[in-house]
Parts: C-alpha cells; structure tokens; sequence
C-alpha cells in the first residue's frame, strides 16, 4: 500500500489529559508489514488510544486502547512484583546464553571477588566498573581509567529500575572491549563471575547485551540515527534489485579486514571492500587507499554483506540481519548474547577465519540465489524475533535475577561507590499509581 497511505493517531484516552507524543510514520518492511514507533514526552493515568487508518478508515482491529497508566521513559515507576512485570514483558521462559553462562558459578563469592577482581583486572585492563544494586537504587566506584562506557551501563540499569524493582546484587562490569576471565570452572583457582558486553569461548564472563544495541534502543527517536528499527525500514532495493556483490565498509581493526581489501581489488566483480579509517595499520593506507564514508542504510544496496570481527565480535552484526541481504559472517572465538540463537546455513553463511572461502561463498551465493535469499529472510526473521526492545530489557534483568540466586552473602555499598542518580523531576515528572515506600522508608 506505500508507506504514506497509513496514517497513525495516539492520544490520551482521556480528553482531561494532555500529553506530547511524537508519532514518525510508520516504516515499511518491504514484506507487507509496517513497523510503528512513538515517544511519549509525559505520562497519561487513564491510558491511550492508537488508531491505526488508511485513508479515513480503521484497519485491523484499530482502535487499540490501553487503559492502564502509560508511562514515558524516564518516570520512575517500577513495578514491585517482578513475575507480573516479566509478564507483561512477554519476556521468555529461558534464555540458553544465560543458563550456559551460570554453569561456571553455582555460588557466587563477593568475599572472593571484592579481593580478587580490583586486584586481578582494574590494574591490567583498567576498564572494570564496581556496581552494587540496593533498595532499587544504582550505586558504583570505577576501578581503572578506561571506565568512561560505564555511562551506557548507567543508563540500562537506571532505565530498567524505573519499570520493575531489582533484585539485590552487587558485581564488577567489564567496559572494555575484550572478555577477561579466561580460567576454566575445573581450575584452582576457579574463575570468577565478571559481567561483559562481549564473551568468547575461551572466557567464562557472563555476557549482556551490547552497549551499543542498547543505547540505540535507549535512544530510538531521540539521538540515534541507526537503531534497530530505524533499520527495518531501510532495507535498500527488493532483493532482486539490489548489487550482486558482497560489501565491507569498516575501520582498519583487524588484518582480516586489511586481507578482504586486497581480494576486492583483486575481484571487484564480486567483492567491494574498502578501510574508512586507520588506526592499528597506518603504514598500509598508500598501499590500500582509504574509503569514503558510506551511510548504513545504503549497505543494503548491496545482495551481501561481509561481517568480519573488529577487535571483538562486529557489534554491527545484528543490524547486518536485520537488513535484506545475505550475511557472510567469519568464524570467530567471540559472541554476543543472541548469537547462541543462531545456525550456520540456516540464517547466514560461515566463511573460514582466514577468508580463504569468502569468494566461493560469494560464488555459491550468486549461482543459488533463491536458497541466499532464503537464508537472508531467515536469518532477518531471527533477528527481529530476538532484537526486539522489550528482549533487552528481559536480558538484564534475567541476569540480574540469576546471579542474585546465585549470591553466597548480602550486596553492600563499598567505601568508593557513589549513587547513580535517576533524572531529576523536570525530566520525569509522573504521577505512579503503583508507587509503595521503597522498604528504607518504611
């Protein structure tokens, strides 16, 4: 129908309340279905309605009305019962990464860390985050002079105590790039829990979602461009328009990356890849050149796309899926949180970790291109299915929820930790209906 024939109308279901909500219009999946997003700038107590029109008529079931208190993003309004908020979240039963995960740590010893960690990892990877969860509330100490991503923890953490009550935890957070605790669960000393943006199968951290998917999805509508939504809807040309070539476009942060260069100039009518910026290998930009920019939604011009690791695993792997190409992803050591979700041939094609197959997967792609496209859709279909915003915040708090089963004594604000403090009221002004005094003001 194009995407201009839907039209989308949210209100308070009140006339008495008056709330700002910003509406985009809907993004067109190219699959006849529509992605529909909104930002709520204040809250409203009688609920919404959403109307759903094409021309002047309703379609589907529209209107939908929601007729509990609907709160925007930074009101601080947690729900006290966790089982009621996960269900509500249609959050999953199971998550497999997180089982996996605790295998290693069937209790969990703060007496232990609080010696060991500061001692093992802030020195050498300067890059650990001290955080204690009390009362609902965020406290932490930084240990080391790389901890400036911590801001994209504080984020989630406060977000997520704003729409349901945590259980009592206290935990060191990696912010670095790479995964640290490499001792396996039968050494002695065994190895301790440290929670990371990134695991690999020679560490045993415990692995959250990304910073990186969880700002955008943070900041949907407000000060991202690429989100993974914003993406559904940029999908590039139908499949059967779009260039019959593989596309790399990224920094120089691997030699992998350097090696497809040379294979793109060496077969340019089926690899286009190029190195934006030089950090690690300066000295090869003459030989190589340097690639201009290329903005996201335009990869998708491309039929394939080529996803090799960057320092870790290429955080950009899931917005590579949620696109409408072939992902030809390079095997690697490392992994985040969904990929456990994911089969090889199923929903992307593996390439060797040298490259050596990259050009016959491209090949084969080329010459079986209704079992690529299939592969693309599935992989696409998976990835919508487990990046969707709410699995994040379910993710998070699945964690946190495990490792308190796990704690072998009581959470406590250290020497060092200061709050992390919720937005101030201009920016979370709401009146909650569900609000009980929190049990230090009892």
């Amino acid at each position: 129908p194009g995407r201009t024939q839907f039209k989308v109308v949210i209100k308070a279901l009140s006339p008495k309340e008056v709330t700002r909500i910003y509406t985009p219009r809907p993004l067109d999946r190219n699959d006849g279905t529509f992605l529909m997003r909104y930002r709520m700038y204040g809250s409203v107590t009688k609920g919404l309605k959403i109307e759903i029109l094409y021309g002047d008529q309703h379609v589907a079931q529209s209107p939908y009305i929601l007729k509990e208190p609907v709160y925007h993003e930074y009101c601080d309004c947690p729900e006290e019962d966790p089982e009621v908020w996960q269900d509500i979240m249609s959050c999953p039963s199971q998550e497999p990464q997180i089982t996996e995960d605790f295998i290693s740590f069937p209790t969990i010893d703060l007496q232990r860390m609080l010696k060991e960690i500061p001692a093992k990892f802030s020195q050498t990877r300067g890059a650990i985050v001290h955080y204690t969860i009390l009362n609902n509330h965020i406290y932490r100490r930084s240990l080391g002079k790389y901890t400036d991503f911590k801001m994209f923890s504080d984020e989630m953490f406060l977000s997520l105590a704003r729409k349901v009550r945590l259980p009592d935890v206290e935990f060191y957070l990696n912010v670095g790039d790479w995964p640290v605790e490499n001792r396996k669960a039968n050494d002695t000393p065994g190895p301790v829990p440290v929670i990371s943006w990134c695991g690999s199968v020679d560490s045993r951290d415990i692995v959250l979602p990304t910073y990186d998917v969880t700002h955008s999805t943070l900041e949907t509508l407000r000060g991202v461009t690429n989100d993974l939504l914003s993406i559904q809807g940029n999908t590039g040309p139908f499949w059967e328009n779009k260039t019959e070539r593989a596309l790399f476009r990224g920094r120089d942060s691997r030699e992998e990356r350097l090696h497809l260069v040379k294979l793109s100039k060496e077969n340019p009518e089926l690899l286009d890849a190029g190195i934006t910026g030089y950090f690690f290998f300066r000295e090869k930009e003459k030989e190589l050149g340097k690639a201009q920019l290329m903005g996201f939604f335009d990869f998708f011009k491309y039929k394939y796309q080529v996803n090799v690791d960057g320092t870790v695993a290429a955080y950009r792997f899931p917005y590579l899926l949620l696109g409408d190409s072939l992902v030809l992803k390079q095997d690697s050591q490392y992994y985040e949180h969904f990929y456990i979700g994911l089969k090889p041939w199923k929903h992307y094609v593996p390439v060797k970790r040298n490259l050596e197959d990259l050009l016959e997967k491209i090949k084969w792609a080329k010459e079986n291109d209704e079992e690529a496209r299939k592969i693309a859709k599935e992989g696409q279909l998976m990835a919508r299915e487990l990046l969707q915003p709410h699995r994040f915040y379910c993710y998070y708090y699945k964690v946190l929820q495990k490792y308190a089963e796990h704690q072998a004594s009581k959470p406590e604000i250290r020497d060092g930790m200061e709050l992390v403090p919720q937005p101030d009221d201009r920016d979370s002004v709401c009146s909650c209906h569900r609000r009980k005094p929190l049990r230090e003001d009892l």
